[in-house]
């Protein structure tokens, strides 16, 4: 049997792409994640997620990555897609894109009913997948089961195993936008100072604000702020 994992890193970053990534391995062996040391992303050190990257690697049957760009999410903010719907149709064409025969695929669940994930991938692949608690309807044919909830990255290993990779992923990206721009804009999170003041003392950079996701809230209170230090000024 293989088993899939899926999870997101950077979903409430100001900053940087959403990151996501699924992870397929032989149910047989995921019992060496735990072994491993894998876990939750967020409760690892950046160096010990680079660390577990490579061993993830090693012994899994394939890793998929994807790439959400902040001018797609602007684009879908404009056009009222929420960042739940982006997100599936981004999941939904990664796993179409599984070279191997997935048997089960778990999802960490970004939607308050956790179920409703796992709907909208049903929904959008074009692969036979049956959503766990829900009737079959129809010719039977093989399908990959589908469970998505809430916390799955700390309660399946797979799951731990993607956000580990969506993770240092991430935070690759983050890094080379930095060197790029020459601007050092932290890990890209609101909560992040660097990140504020990055933002805060580049308003006008073009180049930056392409990776700028400006339809959030943190980016409307940083321009108000700047506006109000300017009149401050006069």
């Amino acid at each position: 049997m293989i088993m899939c994992g899926g999870d997101e890193a950077g979903r409430g970053a100001l900053v940087g792409p959403l990151v996501i990534a699924l992870v397929s391995m032989k149910k047989s062996m995921i019992y060496k994640l735990p072994e491993l040391g894998v876990r939750d992303s967020k409760l690892l050190s950046s160096k010990r997620r680079e660390q577990l990257y490579d061993s993830i690697m090693d012994i899994a049957e394939e890793v998929n990555i994807g790439k959400i760009t902040p001018g797609e999410i602007n684009d879908a903010m404009r056009s009222n897609i929420s960042l739940n719907e982006l997100e599936a149709i981004h999941f939904a064409r990664l796993f179409d894109k599984s070279k191997i025969p997935i048997d089960a695929l778990y999802l960490d669940s970004p939607d308050v009913i956790q179920e409703k994930f796992g709907i909208r991938i049903n929904m959008l692949s074009v692969k036979p997948t049956l959503i766990l608690g829900m009737k079959r309807s129809g010719a039977q044919q093989k399908s990959t089961k589908v469970i998505s909830e809430h916390k799955a990255d700390s309660r399946y290993p797979v799951v731990s195993a993607a956000s580990i990779i969506a993770k240092v992923e991430r935070d690759k990206e983050i890094r080379k936008l930095s060197k790029s721009l020459k601007i050092d804009i932290g890990s890209g999170y609101p909560s992040d100072y660097k990140t504020i003041d990055s933002i805060r003392n580049n308003i006008k950079n073009e180049n930056l604000n392409k990776y700028v996701r400006a339809y959030w809230k943190t980016i409307d209170n940083i321009k108000q702020t700047k506006l109000f230090d300017l009149h401050q000024d006069d």
